[in-house]
């Protein structure tokens, strides 16, 4: 697996899935133009332009432009990157017919393409053990952030701690968590909240 130290855009859930099984890094979903009146999603956005930078991977139809613009406008402060697929006309598996203009999106392209892609952008990779105890939702409820009557308040104060967004659901905060710490060191932390 290669792993992507930046947050991953991308527009929907196939694309994500495509991803996720040859990519190590978190993922984003902008459910398409969702984005645009998303402003949990956008803050989330901002935060990992800030920490880990992001990199903008849409399809290379009107749409995914339209969108990677929006998000290159929205994010003021951080560190974005660009890959662009190519121009590859054909239909998804999963489609009955071809996009509109015709062209496969991200969860069409081969996984050689797509590494071809990340390799052509300059991002950063390398391989790495895939991380073998990740924070679970089962964590998040004995540390007491889900499940109890003052949880939302312990996650608010630690989101507020980290300098997270303070819309973050428990399920986003619990990939976020993933991505910055272990099951100890978020023990501790808390201790100190």
């Amino acid at each position: 697996m290669i792993h992507i130290a930046q947050a991953i855009i991308v527009e929907g859930k196939y694309d994500k899935i495509k991803l996720s099984s040859i990519l190590d890094a978190v993922i984003l979903v902008t459910n398409g133009f969702r984005i645009f009146h998303d402003p949990e999603k956008m803050a989330l956005i901002r935060y990992y332009a800030k920490t880990t930078g992001v990199i903008i991977l849409t399809d290379s139809d009107t749409a995914g432009f339209k969108i990677r613009n929006y998000l290159k406008g929205a994010i003021h402060d951080g560190t974005i990157s660009h890959v662009y697929i190519p121009d590859i006309y054909g239909k998804e598996r999963r489609k009955e017919k071809p996009s509109a203009e015709g062209k496969l999106g991200v969860e069409g392209i081969d996984k050689k393409r797509l590494l071809d892609a990340f390799a052509k952008a300059g991002v950063l990779t390398d391989e790495i053990p895939e991380k073998t105890d990740p924070l679970t939702r089962y964590d998040l409820y004995e540390l007491g952030l889900s499940g109890s009557a003052d949880s939302k308040s312990r996650r608010k104060a630690l989101q507020k701690k980290l300098g997270l967004p303070d819309l973050l659901s428990a399920a986003s905060l619990l990939e976020v968590l993933n991505t910055m710490m272990t099951k100890q060191e978020l023990s501790q932390l808390l201790e100190t909240i």
